[in-house]
């Protein structure tokens, strides 16, 4: 019976969350498509208060995880924006975007779809503000690259909008979206209602706990909506869920070294102790409204175990299920595509740190605007950028790590 009430739950989260998700994808894919990178870079440029209140409200809406903010990050630092404007983006981009937000209103209804994107906003400007107040802005070294990849000019942009949503998103969030979804019908099925109200009146001892979980490990903005909608419905309060939504996608380990490689020491810590601070600020504020933020009253059927979805939603989760299983198969069976025979003229050399397409992007736009090479490909899941061309070794070092990323020489 268990069993039963699990797949149940899983397919109840799945259905409410799909039309949701396969809305948001699209609108990201022409936010991808449609607007190119400088136009970011044009608004960020400038060394004051506005650079970092653009640069929040230009993160917002964009579908980038807390690694794949990175490169974009530090494209806009090689096209001179201010390290405000920069901490601004890292802080306020990773916590949502336009397909959370969707995904974050089918689950957690209106209140929490308004309060999550308000808070990424705030603690953006005012992460961006600490940081040109509290750290040095010093000059870095420009590297020029192309604006967009090569292998996708010659592509018609519609298609290259449905790549993006359908195909090279779910490649890079689709396991931990599995995994959220799955962990928060396992929450529903195993954990005890009202769980959480053991912790009795501190809630502030809940979001401490979360943020333990939480900061350290990968949860993407989407996959964090189900857990934390299952985790309020064994009685977590709204202000911890509010942590764990935008503690948990702002930040991971990961992030945290990359960032302290190339940002420095001091913004790190702006960084990391704006996100936190707020955080539990928000929280706390969230929890002493007194606004019922119930799931069960809001939306009782996402994870019903007695209430079937509507045809509707049972087809768009078969389409989001199948896009899926496509996307993680292409991304496994791509670490084995190095294993071919090579031309002379092609190198295949070992990146570490890469996590998605936007790593991917990255990478090869700073190698492609290198004199001697003529094409370069980059795979996060086999840790492998092929190069086609001339150009040295130690020339494509200089690039790769000018961008963050780990360079470990040829790949044998």
């Amino acid at each position: 019976m268990e069993i039963q009430n699990f797949f149940i739950s899983l397919l109840n989260v799945v259905c409410e969350m799909a039309p949701y998700l396969l809305l948001g994808f699209l609108i990201a894919g022409v936010l991808h498509v449609f607007v190119p990178q400088r136009f970011y870079a044009n608004y960020l440029s400038q060394n004051n208060k506005f650079s970092v209140v653009w640069a929040a409200l230009l993160g917002v809406p964009l579908p980038l995880c807390s690694c794949g903010v990175i490169p974009t990050a530090i494209g806009l630092r090689n096209e001179k924006a201010s390290k405000g404007a920069i901490a601004s983006f890292l802080i306020a981009t990773p916590q949502t975007g336009i397909d959370s937000i969707l995904a974050t209103f089918s689950l957690m209804g209106l209140g929490f779809a308004i309060i999550r994107p308000t808070a990424a906003l705030i603690t953006g400007v005012c992460g961006g503000l600490l940081v040109n107040r509290l750290v040095k802005d010093e000059g870095s070294c420009s590297l020029e690259g192309s604006s967009q990849l090569s292998s996708l000019n010659s592509q018609l942009k519609i298609w290259r909008v449905l790549k993006y949503a359908y195909y090279d998103m779910l490649r890079d969030i689709g396991l931990r979206l599995l995994i959220g979804l799955i962990v928060a019908a396992l929450i529903q099925v195993a954990i005890p209602d009202e769980f959480f109200l053991s912790f009795g009146s501190q809630p502030l001892l809940q979001m401490l706990a979360i943020l333990v979980i939480a900061v350290p490990m990968y949860i993407c903005s989407t996959g964090s909506i189900p857990v934390a909608a299952a985790l309020m419905m064994k009685g977590l309060s709204p202000g911890a869920a509010l942590v764990m939504l935008m503690a948990g996608p702002a930040v991971n380990m990961a992030s945290i070294l990359v960032v302290h490689k190339s940002m420095g020491r001091r913004f790190t810590s702006v960084y990391l102790m704006t996100i936190v601070g707020f955080a539990i600020l928000f929280g706390l504020l969230l929890n002493a409204t007194g606004w019922d933020f119930t799931i069960t009253n809001q939306h009782v059927c996402c994870m019903n175990t007695s209430v079937l979805p509507s045809p509707f939603k049972l087809i768009c989760a078969t389409v989001l299920t199948v896009l899926i299983i496509f996307a993680l198969m292409m991304k496994f069976f791509s670490k084995f595509t190095s294993k071919k025979t090579i031309a002379p003229d092609i190198t295949i050399y070992r990146v570490e740190d890469m996590h998605c397409s936007h790593c991917e992007a990255a990478v090869v736009r700073a190698v492609e605007a290198l004199p001697g090479v003529e094409n370069a490909k980059a795979s996060a899941s086999a840790n492998t950028l092929t190069i086609k061309g001339s150009a040295t070794e130690e020339t494509i070092r200089a690039a790769v790590e000018g961008i963050g990323y780990t360079f470990k020489g040829r790949n044998h």
